[in-house]
């Protein structure tokens, strides 16, 4: 929500997640239909997919249990899949999907520099946990996304429509085409923030 970002400098200083980590996806004033949530506390998150659910969102929440607030393939994640006003369970098994076991110092990041060579290095091609990552949680959005106007739950599984997801996605970053988005949003960004 825009009034929040009054208060992203002193939660940066913080260090931790506060509050505004948990109220920034659930206020989202152009209120999407569909929405992939990561939520660090595991407490929060069923409360996540609850408030969700009663918006009539679409959206896959998860919590990967090694802590972190994405899908992760480190572990398994925890997920609460929303759909048509319901939410269900799941635990998620990347080995299950085909994704090797990373350690979390594969995917730890640096400062902007580092972190940007890493996003383009992963968007022209270069495999591994990172891309990995990416791939499923771009495919948890396109999950979302896919349910929209469902009454219930998919006929196929979560892994199915995660796996076929993630297929898209991996499209959609060989063909150049994530890339070329990225760097019309960069040069959109640049130009209104020069206005």
């Amino acid at each position: 929500h825009p009034a929040l970002r009054h208060a992203a400098v002193t939660r940066r200083e913080l260090g931790i997640p506060t509050v505004f980590n948990f109220l920034g996806p659930l206020a989202n004033p152009a209120q999407p239909a569909a929405q992939a949530v990561g939520v660090a506390d595991a407490g929060m998150a069923a409360v996540a997919a609850d408030v969700l659910a009663a918006r009539g969102t679409s959206a896959l929440v998860f919590r990967g249990d090694d802590g972190l607030d994405e899908l992760t393939v480190t572990a398994t994640s925890t997920v609460w899949e929303v759909v048509g006003g319901t939410v269900a369970q799941t635990v998620l098994d990347p080995l299950e999907l085909g994704i090797a076991r990373a350690d979390l110092s594969d995917l730890r990041g640096g400062d902007r520099a580092r972190n940007a060579a890493v996003a383009r290095a992963m968007l022209g091609g270069e495999t591994g946990p990172v891309r990995a990552a990416v791939l499923l949680n771009s495919a948890a959005a396109l999950v979302a996304l896919d349910a929209v106007g469902a009454h219930g739950p998919e006929p196929d599984s979560l892994n199915q429509r995660l796996r076929a997801a993630m297929a898209r996605a991996a499209d959609a970053i060989d063909s150049g085409a994530a890339g070329q988005a990225l760097q019309r949003w960069v040069e959109t960004s640049r130009a209104l923030a020069g206005r």
